[in-house]
This record gives C-alpha cells, sequence and structure tokens, in this order.
C-alpha cells in the first residue's frame, strides 16, 4: 500500500474563538471532613481530639479500607454507642446516588453521583476477563477547556477533595463484591480517566493515591502498577508526581504530535509544547520504571495522516526505545459535537506507521459507548439537562466554523483523559 505523507494543511482557526483554560472553581464550599482524608497519625490526632482512645481510629479504618463498610449499623463489633455517635462525624455520606446506567451485558457499569453541593460527577466500573477496572472523577467538570471533550464543554465547578475521590473507590469495590457486575468481583485496577484533568487538583489527587495504594488500614492495598493517571499535560505536575514515589502508571492525553494543531486541540499546550511533555513523560519512565501510555484519539481528517504518525513515531524514538506504549483510540459518539472517527483504512494505516517504526500500538476497542460511559462522555448528565447543554450546543457550532468543518456534521468527543478505563484491547496486525 502506498501512504499519503504528504504534511495537509490544516484550516485556520483563528477565525473562532480560542477555548479558554480555567482552574478557578466555581463552587467554594468544602465537603465534610471524613476519615479518609487524613493518613493513620491524623486519624488518631482526630480520635483523641473526640476524646477517645487512638485505637478506635484503627478499627474504623479497618472497616473501611478493608470491610469497605461505611455505615456504622454493619459494625457489629464496635459498640452502640460508637456505631450511633460517631461513625456518622467520621465517615460522614459524601456521595449520593442518582442512577446506574448498564452496558455490555452487565459488565459496564456508569454511575452518576451528586455531591453534598449538588454537583454530579460520574464512575465507570468495568469487569474484563482477569480484572476489574474502576475510571475515577477528580473535578466536577473540568477547566481544560479542550474542545471535543464532552467533560470540558462543561468547565470546571470545583476540585474533588481526596475523600470525595477515595468514596468513589470504596464504593466500587463494595458494589463489585457485592455481584453488581454480574457476580463477586474485585476492584483491580483504578484509573483517573473520568471528569477532570487529575494533576489540576494535584495535592487532593496526591493524597487520594496514597490511600488506594498504602496497604491496609492506611489505605486500600492496591498495587501502583494498578493505578493509572492521565494528563493533558501539565509539565510541572508530572514531575511532582514522580517525586511522590508512588509508581504509578502515567497516561499523556497527546492527541497530536506538533503544536499547530495540539494548540487548538489541547489548549494547556500553548503553556506546555509537545517537547516539553514529552521530555517529561520520558523523564517520569526513568524515575519510576514505568512506562508511559501515549493516548490518541483519532479524530477524521484532523490528526489521523500518516505524517502525523511517523512525526510522533519519531519524537517518541528520538527519546529512546520502550519506554512508551501508543493507544490510538477511536472516537466515541457524544450529542452536538462536529469531531468524527477515523475510517477503518485510515486508522489501520496510522497503527501500521507506528509499528513500523518500532513503536509499541495497541488499538482500543471502547466499551460502554451506549450508555455515554467510553472515553470522552463523562458529562454529567444533570448538566447536559440544565442550560448548560444549550450552551454547548452553541460552542460546538462555533468549533464547526472554526476549523472549517460542515456546521450540520455530526461528530463524536472523546475525553481529555482517554485509556485502559473504557477499552479492550484489540493488536492490529502489521
Amino acid at each position: 500500500m502506498t501512504m499519503d505523507t504528504s504534511r495537509q494543511v490544516m484550516p485556520a482557526v483563528e477565525s473562532g474563538p480560542r477555548p479558554r483554560l480555567s482552574f478557578a472553581e466555581i463552587r467554594k464550599g468544602k465537603p465534610p471532613v471524613h476519615l479518609a482524608d487524613f493518613d493513620v497519625d491524623g486519624r488518631k490526632e482526630r480520635m483523641r481530639q473526640a476524646g477517645l482512645p487512638a485505637f478506635r481510629a484503627d478499627q474504623l479504618s479497618r472497616h473501611y479500607f478493608e470491610r469497605h463498610v461505611a455505615e456504622g449499623e454493619a459494625m457489629s463489633d464496635l459498640p452502640a454507642a460508637f456505631r450511633d455517635g460517631v461513625v456518622p462525624r467520621f465517615l460522614p455520606p459524601l456521595l449520593a446516588k442518582v442512577r446506574d446506567l448498564r452496558a455490555d451485558g452487565g459488565r459496564t457499569v456508569k454511575s452518576l453521583w451528586r455531591l453534598f453541593d449538588g454537583a454530579t460527577v460520574e464512575t465507570v466500573l468495568m469487569r474484563y476477563p482477569g480484572r476489574t477496572t474502576l475510571c475515577v472523577s477528580s473535578q466536577a467538570g473540568c477547566g481544560m477547556a479542550c474542545p471535543f471533550c464532552a467533560t470540558g464543554q462543561s468547565g470546571l465547578t470545583r476540585n474533588l477533595s481526596a475523600a470525595e475521590i477515595v468514596e468513589q473507590v470504596r464504593t466500587a469495590m463494595a458494589a463489585a463484591e457485592s455481584g453488581a457486575l454480574g457476580g463477586p468481583a474485585r476492584v483491580t485496577n483504578v484509573v483517573f480517566m473520568g471528569m477532570g484533568e487529575p494533576l489540576a487538583n494535584w495535592r487532593q489527587v496526591a493524597t487520594a493515591l496514597h490511600r488506594i495504594v498504602d496497604p491496609v488500614p492506611a489505605g486500600f492495598g492496591l498495587s501502583a502498577r494498578n493505578v493509572t493517571v492521565s494528563t493533558v499535560g501539565m509539565v510541572p505536575l508530572i514531575h511532582k508526581l514522580a517525586d511522590e514515589g508512588l509508581p504509578v502508571t502515567l497516561a499523556v492525553s497527546l492527541h497530536a504530535p506538533d503544536d499547530a494543531l495540539r494548540d487548538p486541540l489541547i489548549p494547556v499546550n500553548s503553556r506546555f509544547k509537545v517537547s516539553q511533555l514529552l521530555d517529561a513523560a520520558r523523564s517520569y519512565f526513568d524515575r519510576t520504571g514505568r512506562r508511559v501510555s501515549i493516548e490518541y484519539a483519532l479524530i477524521r481528517d484532523m490528526n489521523d495522516h500518516p505524517w502525523r504518525a511517523q512525526l510522533l513515531a519519531d519524537e517518541l524514538n528520538r527519546r529512546g526505545r520502550g519506554w512508551a506504549h501508543v493507544n490510538p483510540i477511536p472516537l466515541n459518539p457524544t450529542p452536538g459535537s462536529i469531531w468524527t472517527a477515523s475510517t477503518p483504512e485510515a486508522q489501520n494505516t496510522f497503527v501500521r506507521t507506528l509499528l513500523d517504526a518500532g513503536v509499541p500500538t495497541t488499538i482500543r476497542d471502547t466499551r460502554g459507548s451506549d450508555i455515554d460511559g467510553a472515553c470522552g462522555q463523562l458529562a454529567a448528565e444533570v448538566g447536559r439537562a440544565s442550560g448548560r447543554g444549550r450552551a454547548a450546543k452553541a460552542a460546538a457550532a462555533a468549533e464547526r466554523v472554526a476549523f472549517g468543518a460542515d456546521p450540520d456534521g455530526q461528530g463524536a468527543c472523546p475525553t481529555d483523559s482517554v485509556g485502559e478505563s473504557n477499552t479492550t484491547e484489540k493488536e492490529v496486525s502489521r
């Protein structure tokens, strides 16, 4: 097959408004203080401040992190007065279930949660042969303003607390163990690929990571190798993640190997260019020994050109071999978006170009797209039903003009954080 390696010129984007990054939280209220906000010493100190012996903190931690229980009535080994009066103070409710949506024969469950202030977030729980993966949210909404991301269209409402993130994990563990996925299962993997940019909520995400991987009773005791943190490219915070001493997997939502395209696709690229991002990713591999995932949502006639595949391979290979694995991801449909998935031919050519250049590459099939649960569709339904949904449609129309697309076109939308969380692997033969 003869590949078209000519460098196609992208339509000018200056004619339309550029998406604006937002780090300001609309809602400033603080969620209730929770046991999971503290490390072991902090929990004991809080217990002493309540006039109770410190060993009660260990008992409560074991119920929460080992048995995945947060209701006092289920803690039969504790005194009734403690269960009724103290447990609600240390384990206040943080998430209220709004609804569950199921797909893939019950093996994928998307849950919509309402937080204490009415903000909403989503989780996706997926059962695979040999593992069960939970996709968690780190923010309500997202301020990265990626124009092809469903969550990004809603803007940032607020950061989640560490405990609000950890509680997503606990509730999923309890649900999986009770048979919510068609039979008892154990959550083995956690991916920060839901709503929000994890590294933009750095301190709370770092605390939550420790709770997830620290051994019981300090945390859930998951292997750091089974935890993935995604980012659109917060370069200084990638270095901070490496400093944390937790060898979790880093997933870089790249989506374009050149600044000319990535600037409009990923607004944070105006601050941290592709070269800086890939240098930081390579540094993360060197410091942690963990191979980096390069996430690449294939957008028809936008970023799926063979020359861009070759450029991506060149950029990765000039930083060494074996340190990165590319995950091209087909787009998933999102109402009102201009973006469409690459053709199978373009997708296969893109992947073959990478493989021929010696870059480990796996194309992935999405799961949960029929319940808006696949990559890029984690925009809370409550928000879409409000006026923000109308605003998003207006913004989508502006995008069509700005990118030189058909104003009436229908498309699909990946997230700014995509990857293993919602997908199954399908190798493409060379």
